[in-house]
């Protein structure tokens, strides 16, 4: 499995073309680009995509 950084996968397919692979919408993708949250995209064998988000644990709240 190739695992890519959500900002290059993005920057090689496109934003839209992106959140239709991940099956997100494209707001959702700017968002998290956005955030810079840290999210890996991994290209499965049988071709389709799936995405994780690395966090550190135990999690840190934002305030509100």
């Amino acid at each position: 499995m190739n695992e890519t950084p959500l900002d290059k996968f993005v920057a090689d397919k496109g934003q839209s073309e992106a959140a239709r692979l991940l099956r997100v919408t494209a707001p959702a993708i700017h968002k998290a680009l956005s955030a810079k949250r840290d999210i890996r995209v991994l290209e499965l064998p049988d071709g389709s995509f799936e995405a994780k988000e690395q966090r550190p644990f135990p999690s840190q709240k934002s305030a509100a």
